[in-house]
């Protein structure tokens, strides 16, 4: 339902509800069959907690701003709103405390990113256990072999641990499309490298069931009350 540190605030506030009484002490210990509940107002926290979706230029950080460099939530005003945004929310900047990216890009890439409020949806999509696809476009440089893109597909490592399967076919002559379903540190750049591809642009176009679409650079929009990841 919430993240461990919304618990936290939650009981802190004594929005919790145990066997029909209010509590407000953190690590208080119940029976497996306790009743639990979230009060009122804590439901409505929730419904009011802000998902974006940014398409991402190259040249801003996902999260904190690092060498000088702007964090991508820096977009997140009312003039780069899309006009074609077809959520009913108004924006307002009590929606940007609190926001986390779920999923970065790295400084020189681009396309779909995910900040939000919702501890729900960051476990969604970067939680031990996510089974969400992440898919990209990823222009190179360099000869692949078949067996180069069979290795790309399955059996290469990173950090000394075995990549998960990915499923990556050519997208044109020299583009190549990347479906995975892990996020290691600039995963996709060091997996071509292995195989002495050199990537040259990388756009994020999809998170599990959400698409970039026609989303404009720079320009961001809510996730809409009918999408799920």
């Amino acid at each position: 339902m919430c993240s461990r540190r919304e618990a936290d605030r939650y009981i802190e506030r004594g929005l919790v509800i145990v066997d029909g009484e209010r509590v407000s002490e953190l690590g208080m210990k119940v029976l497996p069959d306790a009743d639990i509940e979230l009060a009122e107002a804590a439901e409505k926290h929730r419904s009011a907690q802000a998902t974006f979706l940014i398409n991402k230029p190259i040249g801003y950080v996902s999260a904190q701003p690092e060498d000088g460099h702007r964090p991508a939530s820096d977009l997140l005003d009312r003039p780069n709103q899309w006009s074609e945004d077809r959520s009913p929310r108004k924006f307002h900047h009590g929606q940007l405390r609190g926001l986390a990216p779920a999923g970065r890009l790295d400084i020189d890439s681009n396309g779909l990113l995910v900040l939000t409020q919702d501890g729900r949806v960051a476990r969604r999509i970067i939680g031990e256990d996510s089974d969400v696809d992440k898919e990209y476009l990823v222009r190179v440089q360099g000869t692949l072999s078949d067996e180069g893109l069979k290795l790309l597909n399955h059996g290469l490592e990173l950090d000394g641990k075995p990549l998960k399967p990915a499923k990556v076919t050519w997208q044109n002559e020299d583009q190549l499309r990347f479906i995975l379903r892990e996020g290691k540190k600039r995963q996709i750049r060091r997996m071509c490298e292995l195989v002495d591809l050199k990537v040259v642009g990388l756009k994020r176009i999809r998170i599990g069931k959400v698409v970039l679409g026609n989303l404009p650079d720079g320009q961001w929009r809510y996730l809409g009350d009918n999408e799920t990841f």
